[in-house]
């Protein structure tokens, strides 16, 4: 099965970035750091045109029993319960995909 990619966009309520943006440099990348969480991660991103105040993240997994493990044990973690606990009331949606590499060109 070809490499699984993962990307959840949260829409953060307006003038909320700011502490999101804290929370994830004091708490939540820590505890994936921590936790072994990281060597998964591609990239964290923030939008800056089209649909505004959002967070990106992509993911990359060797397979969806990879990915659902993986996510299991996040959500597990004390420390990451901790940071998302604080996070979760400045989200008002969230976004899940899942992406395929096409058969051609580079991937991350």
């Amino acid at each position: 099965m070809p490499t699984i990619y993962e990307r959840r966009t949260y829409s953060v309520t307006v003038g909320k970035m700011p502490e999101v943006i804290r929370l994830y440099s004091t708490l939540g990348w820590p505890a994936m750091e921590a936790g072994g969480f990281s060597k998964y991660l591609v990239g964290y991103f923030t939008s800056d045109t089209g649909e505004l105040h959002q967070l990106m993240h992509l993911w990359r997994f060797d397979s969806d029993d990879d990915r659902r493990d993986f996510w299991k044990r996040v959500f597990a973690d004390e420390a990451f319960l901790a940071f998302a606990a604080q996070l979760r009331p400045l989200i008002k949606t969230q976004e899940n995909q899942l992406l395929l590499g096409a058969p051609w060109g580079p991937h991350p």
